[in-house]
């Protein structure tokens, strides 16, 4: 999803190799590389190691809120205090970066950067993004929720507060690369990528990686 929405702003020049994403700045020409974790647990695992990695000068971190927003960044802070970093009280609406100087050990520390999805605010996962990024005139869209509010109740098998998530993939359903949150991203799949949590995601990013 990240590397969709770099590839449709022009502060950003993107590149694929095979599973590697590679995502550059314009302004400057910096580079970055972006690592899917896979899981929530892998993700707050690998922070310590990713900031001793040698060479590291930048670090971003994009995870989900989940249900409890100040859980998730509680979880977040511990894991960069165990190497001497540490980040605010609480997340930011425009995200958090941080420059922690010298580490324990008198070397330098990486710069830090870190994104709650959806909005650094709000409880929920990179799907209630997504979720916003559907227009609201879109006939296929209206179907979707037609759908999953039709299924009753006894058959519904996903909990009720992943409702609007039930019918965001039933919408994605419809695309030319079905359940892809990322393929959908633009005119051609359907999701707007000019919403203002969108463009506030990319301003952190450039300035992270300035």
């Amino acid at each position: 999803m990240i590397w969709q929405l770099c590839r449709r702003d022009p502060s950003f020049s993107v590149r694929r190799e095979e599973y590697e994403m590679w995502v550059e700045t314009y302004n400057p020409r910096t580079e970055f590389e972006i690592i899917e974790k896979v899981s929530r647990k892998r993700l707050l695992d690998s922070i310590p190691i990713e900031v001793d990695r040698s060479g590291r000068q930048v670090l971003g971190i994009i995870m989900d809120a989940d249900d409890d927003v100040a859980d998730s960044w509680k979880k977040i802070t511990c894991r960069f205090s165990e190497v001497g970093i540490t980040l605010p009280g609480s997340p930011d609406t425009n995200g958090i970066i941080v420059d922690p100087g010298e580490g324990p050990t008198g070397g330098p520390l990486p710069r830090i950067g870190v994104w709650l999805m959806p909005d650094n605010k709000s409880k929920g996962e990179l799907e209630d993004l997504a979720f916003s990024m559907i227009p609201s005139n879109d006939d296929t869209w209206k179907l979707a929720q037609s759908y999953v509010d039709g299924i009753p109740s006894p058959e519904r098998k996903f909990q009720p507060d992943k409702i609007d998530k039930a019918k965001l993939y039933a919408w994605l359903a419809t695309r030319k690369e079905p359940s892809r949150m990322g393929a959908a991203v633009g005119a051609a799949g359907g999701l707007d990528a000019s919403i203002p949590v969108c463009k506030d995601i990319l301003a952190w990013l450039a300035d992270l990686f300035r």
